[in-house]
């Protein structure tokens, strides 16, 4: 079984070391500890929580078009409500457990057809999440 430091397994998941860290300690990513108390992140882990079938070294994002973007962190996950307010849609997504919630604009969200039970993936920086269809 392979596995991965926490802060390699970190940018494979891309997330920060602390966010991770933080996930280890509350539960939410499983870890192995070390003889040395280090922590190791099995590859399975990984694959749960990006929700990747076949684990990828390097993770290529890109739009429905298949050009590149520049947002670096992406989790994907399966939608688990969609709902619409106005020119607004409220999506949220199970990303390994945990919630991630984004309103984006209504013509967006029907533009990439989400709907509860299918695959999608949050794309963030900083101060947003984008959502995109996988």
């Amino acid at each position: 079984m392979k596995s991965f430091k926490a802060k390699d397994a970190a940018e494979k998941i891309g997330i920060s070391y602390p966010t991770i860290k933080q996930w280890i300690y509350e539960g939410k990513i499983k870890s192995i500890k070390t003889p040395g108390g280090h922590h190791r992140i099995p590859e399975e882990e990984i694959r749960r929580v990006t929700g990747e079938d076949e684990f990828e070294n390097e993770r290529e994002t890109t739009t429905r078009n298949s050009e590149p973007i520049s947002v670096r962190n992406r989790l994907v996950g399966e939608v688990l409500e969609v709902r619409y307010d106005g020119l607004f849609a409220e999506v949220k997504i199970n990303v390994g457990g945990q919630v991630i919630n984004s309103i984006i604009t209504r013509s967006g969200c029907e533009e990439l057809g989400l709907k509860k039970g299918m695959k999608a993936a949050a794309l963030f920086k900083a101060t947003e999440v984008m959502i995109s269809r996988v």
